[in-house]
Formats: structure tokens, C-alpha cells, sequence
């Protein structure tokens, strides 16, 4: 709906709940940074989408093994921020990232596979 403020004013009350009662580097918690990004992503402030999103990254790798499948999600997201800022070289590196775990970790059909080459085509 493109009411930003509101949906980032649910998300960081989500957060602030989730602090409150999960340990500090719940996934949960990566979800609730990994949500705030999205709403900074939509609204061009890349700086602090990429912030959230690295911040997420952080929990997701104390929390779950390596290469679970929300660390493709991560890499995605975070390599669409740099190509959304520009910088393509690293957001091929992260989407390139992104595209070896869902190999790895989805079935060949799963339609993040096809998803994710066509980020790294684009």
C-alpha cells in the first residue's frame, strides 16, 4: 500500500518485543531486521536497508547451520541493495552466494534456483 512509516513503525515494534522476550541472536530476530530492510529497501534508503540486512546476516550465522537456506535469502537481499546502489561488482558477489546455497539446499525444480540466476543474469 505504500504506507511506509506504518509498516516500519509494526516491524521495529516487533523487534522491540522480540528483544524482550528471545535470546539475542534468535532467528526471529533476524526476520525482524530481515523485514525492516525490505520497508528501507522500498523507500530508496538503501544505507539503512543494507544496515538491517547485514545485521541480520550476523544472527542467521550464530543461530543455523551452515548453509540453511535463509542464508540465500540474506546474500540475495544484501546484493540486491548493491546493485539497487550501483555497486555491482559486490552484488555479485553476494547473489552469487545466494544462488550456490539454494543449489545446495532446494530441490532442482525450487523456483529460488531459477530466481536467483535470473538476479545474477540481471
Amino acid at each position: 500500500m505504500g504506507e511506509y512509516s506504518k509498516a516500519l513503525s509494526s516491524y521495529e515494534r516487533a523487534l522491540d518485543i522480540d528483544k524482550k522476550v528471545l535470546p539475542p541472536n534468535h532467528p526471529d530476530l533476524a526476520t525482524d531486521y530481515n523485514n525492516i530492510s525490505m520497508v528501507y529497501d522500498e523507500m530508496g534508503e538503501y544505507s539503512k536497508a543494507l544496515t538491517s540486512y547485514e545485521r541480520a546476516l550476523e544472527i542467521r550465522k550464530i543461530a543455523l547451520p551452515p548453509n540453511h537456506p535463509d542464508f540465500a535469502q540474506s546474500y540475495n537481499n544484501i546484493g540486491m541493495v548493491y546493485d539497487n546502489m550501483g555497486e555491482y561488482s559486490k552484488a555479485l558477489s553476494f547473489l552469487e552466494k545466494a544462488h550456490e546455497i539454494d543449489r545446495k539446499t532446494l530441490p532442482p525444480n525450487h523456483p529460488h534456483i531459477a530466481q536467483s540466476k535470473r538476479n545474477i543474469e540481471d
